[in-house]
């Protein structure tokens, strides 16, 4: 069994309308509704590639009971949500028909009281001695301690399970600090780690700031890994437009399924990258079309980067 975890979950809202412009009225032509927050998405695509996945985290008020009932429609999700008194976040996505751009609103999360933050950890450590990995996902709830993800990542190692940390900022530069098994950031997040923009400089300070291994989303262009075994570039065959919303949470999924398969560092790779853009041709945030990345996956490029520092 995989576990995710999402202290910020979400209702993901994904609304389409026929040309998005400012100041204006819109007709919506589509609306659709899924229980998100980057954990949540990485374990609906483990599901749907025939993983056991736990998810754990904060769900309350409506907005928490909406998610909830949404996760009784994916057989293959346990759910270990603790609940609390706020109400979790709404997060909306505007999907443009005519360009295929995606505008998203992110509301920021209910407050965590410390007497909730403490029954979540029981649940988590109570967790751990059954699952192969676990992903530390997305942003801090208020009221979170800004170590939290470093202090998850110690109780994981040192209950013997690898664990993946995709998270930003201060809660990122702490987690690295206690030496996770993988950290997945973005370029911008990777530049503010680092204070480097360039890529495979940015990827190998990361690394020695603890990960034992990075691998860097660089939207468009795929993914770049500095790892023990060897440093890679992983490419799509094209660029892909559509709702990119969920498109590095399908990669997080591809990496850490990946992991728990022990697939060769290439074939997670590959994985990973046919995962994210199938995510974007998606109708709905947090899905991905399947057909596209079986097709999608024999097509990815992957190559080897020099390993010299």
């Amino acid at each position: 069994m995989i576990l995710t975890v999402t202290l910020n979950t979400a209702l993901d809202i994904t609304y389409r309308v026929r040309g998005l412009r400012p100041h204006t009225s819109h007709r919506v032509t589509e609306v659709t509704e899924r229980p998100g927050g980057k954990g949540l998405n990485v374990a609906r695509v483990l599901a749907a590639l025939g993983h056991e996945v736990t998810v754990t985290g904060f769900a309350g008020g409506a907005t928490g009971h909406a998610v909830r009932d949404g996760l009784t429609a994916e057989p293959a999700v346990t759910d270990a949500l603790v609940p609390i008194a706020g109400a979790s976040r709404r997060t909306i996505a505007v999907v443009d028909e005519l360009t295929g751009d995606t505008t998203q609103l992110n509301e920021p999360g209910p407050a965590i009281a410390p007497a909730e933050w403490n029954a979540f950890q029981e649940v988590y450590e109570d967790l751990l001695p059954d699952v192969s990995a676990v992903a530390l996902c997305g942003s801090l709830p208020p009221g979170v301690p800004v170590g939290a993800y470093a202090g998850l990542v110690r109780t994981a190692r040192a209950a013997g399970v690898p664990v993946l940390l995709d998270t930003s900022g201060e809660p990122l530069r702490r987690g690295v600090a206690a030496r996770p098994d993988m950290i997945k950031p973005n370029a911008d997040e990777l530049a503010e780690l680092t204070g480097s923009h360039e890529p495979l400089r940015a990827t190998r300070d990361a690394r020695r700031r603890g990960a034992h291994a990075v691998v860097a989303s660089l939207g468009t262009e795929g993914l770049l890994a500095v790892t023990p075994e060897g440093h890679w570039r992983a490419a799509p065959p094209a660029r892909v437009r559509g709702n990119p919303t969920g498109a590095g949470d399908s990669a997080v999924a591809g990496l850490l399924s990946g992991l728990v398969e022990h697939l060769a560092w290439p074939d997670r790779l590959a994985r990973a990258v046919a995962l994210s853009a199938a995510t974007v041709l998606a109708p709905a945030a947090g899905e991905f079309d399947r057909p596209a990345y079986e097709e999608l996956l024999g097509q990815v490029t992957v190559t080897a980067e020099a390993s010299a520092a």
